[in-house]
């Protein structure tokens, strides 16, 4: 059975392991301008300016485990509405020193850094959709280029108010063992190979973007799998737009033998690089 995820299906959330909570909390709120929505025990969970669903969930470990030589996350990739708030957040991070890098990659612009506790982030926004490079089969061809800072300032207006209403996580980029294994695995799961990046990196996604889910071995080819209450990634997660599409997505991974944990109508599955991936409507 050949089955697509529908085009419509959304990065919804990433949870962080962090070894400490408060100075996290005070990164993604000050610097990167998440709201904390509320807070239980040792668990935070912030979103975007006005929003009333959490985006990053992040959850203090005991004793927890530091390895940075394993699969895992590469970044998260927060997606802001317009290239103003690009230029308002680029000017927010080098008006307080923060360390970042910057690139344009053809569809998207985006600038780099690094959390307190070495979790990358990117935050972007993408160029219209006429100015990407599709091609006729479907792949979506990315560069990496010298960011346009000049023209992302420009476009600002100075008034940083935290991430704008409407931001949202766009895609997720992974630290893997084995591209080929986990290509086979997002396209079982109903993801399309968007972009085969040099043999190094591959990029998947439901419908018709540029990818949802990055995958590269820069880390190394064959690493170790990520390992229980090690700190940075827990799990992703996606949203499937109704409640009929997510019974028809449970439904195929019960025809495909799929093993999955469905918990309170949220599916979850782990990769073949030991990390969770979730499904829920």
């Amino acid at each position: 059975m050949v089955y697509a995820l529908p085009k419509t299906t959304i990065v919804k959330q990433v949870k962080l392991n962090v070894g400490n909570l408060e100075a996290m909390i005070d990164f993604y709120t000050q610097m990167i301008g998440l709201v904390l929505l509320k807070k239980e025990g040792k668990t935070a969970f912030l979103g975007a300016q006005d929003a009333s669903e959490s985006i990053v969930v992040l959850e203090e470990l005991v004793d927890p485990v530091v390895n940075n030589k394993t699969t895992g996350l590469y970044h998260t990739a927060f997606l802001l509405p317009s290239r103003k708030d690009l230029g308002n957040s680029l000017l927010w991070l080098m008006q307080n020193n923060i360390e970042i890098g910057a690139a344009d990659h053809g569809y998207s612009e985006a600038i780099y850094l690094t959390d307190p506790e070495g979790n990358g982030i990117e935050i972007y926004r993408d160029k219209p959709m006429t100015e990407w490079d599709i091609q006729a089969d479907g792949e979506i061809i990315g560069v990496t280029e010298e960011l346009d800072a000049d023209g992302v300032v420009a476009a600002s207006d100075g008034q940083w108010l935290g991430m704008a209403l409407g931001s949202k996580i766009g895609h997720v980029h992974l630290q893997v063992a084995d591209l080929d294994e986990t290509e086979k695995f997002y396209e079982q799961l109903g993801f399309s190979l968007k972009s085969n990046f040099g043999g190094r990196a591959k990029f998947f996604a439901a419908g018709l973007y540029h990818h949802h889910i990055g995958t590269n071995t820069w880390n190394g080819r064959n690493i170790a799998l990520i390992g229980e209450n090690q700190l940075g990634l827990a799990w992703y997660s996606f949203q499937l737009p109704s409640k009929e599409e997510f019974e028809l997505f449970v439904n195929y991974l019960d025809e495909t033998s799929i093993e999955y944990v469905n918990e309170n109508d949220q599916i979850t599955i782990q990769d073949p690089n030991g990390m969770q991936i979730k499904f829920g409507c």
